[in-house]
């Protein structure tokens, strides 16, 4: 799926009631799976504060099951996602928490499938936008303003320094970079946002790097 930027929806076209209880829940839920790379098989929805409180009034469940079945907040299949989840075999639970979260409108999803899983935290800000605060433990904050890769690394030197002429090379900027690990010498995770589209090839090129394990796009 092509889109001009995964974050990006002011004033969606939208099925439901709410931006932000719907729209900015189907954002989550596809941004979701466009980091798993694939269908999930199944699926854990954590709900905090106001998400937790009127998600069934309000569509939050159907949208992001839509979203992780790969529909925008346009698509009218949403209405039916529950359905359409279990027809291909799609099992997915929603749990209401009591936690205190930054964001009323909070959701903690957990997939997966035979070959792996992911945890990732998204919020809903308002107006269909949204905001991914957390992927498999690392912290992270993305603006959703301009393309943006994830590079998951070894923590060693000279590994953003690699990467970063990496994209030089190909001419391309970047406008803001967050690194994070969870312990010294351990799995890192670099966020970048650029200036200019990404190529297959420069993904490709990054992958081929010394201590990178996983690169993602997740925005064009």
């Amino acid at each position: 799926m092509k889109f001009k930027s995964v974050f990006d929806i002011i004033g969606p076209v939208m099925i439901g009631p709410s931006s932000s209880h719907t729209a900015g829940a189907a954002r989550i839920g596809l941004v979701t799976r466009e980091l798993f790379g694939r269908q999930p098989k199944w699926a854990k929805i954590y709900l905090y504060g106001s998400f937790a409180e009127t998600y069934k009034g309000h569509g939050t469940d159907i949208a992001i099951i839509g979203g992780l079945l790969g529909f925008d907040t346009f698509d009218e299949r949403i209405k039916t996602s529950f359905d359409l989840a279990r027809d291909i075999g799609m099992t997915f639970e929603f749990i209401p928490e009591n936690g205190h979260t930054e964001h009323p409108n909070t959701a903690r999803l957990v997939i997966g499938d035979e070959s792996g899983e992911m945890e990732l935290i998204g919020i809903s800000i308002g107006g269909g936008k949204i905001e991914i605060s957390e992927l498999n433990g690392f912290p992270l904050r993305l603006s959703g303003n301009h393309s943006a890769i994830l590079v998951v690394h070894d923590d060693k030197p000279g590994s953003i320094a690699k990467v970063a002429s990496c994209l030089a090379e190909q001419n391309i900027n970047i406008g803001h970079m967050e690194v994070s690990r969870k312990e010294q010498g351990q799995m890192a995770l670099m966020v970048i946002e650029v200036d200019e589209p990404i190529e297959d090839h420069v993904l490709l090129q990054i992958s081929q790097l010394p201590y990178i394990t996983q690169v993602t796009k997740i925005a064009d």
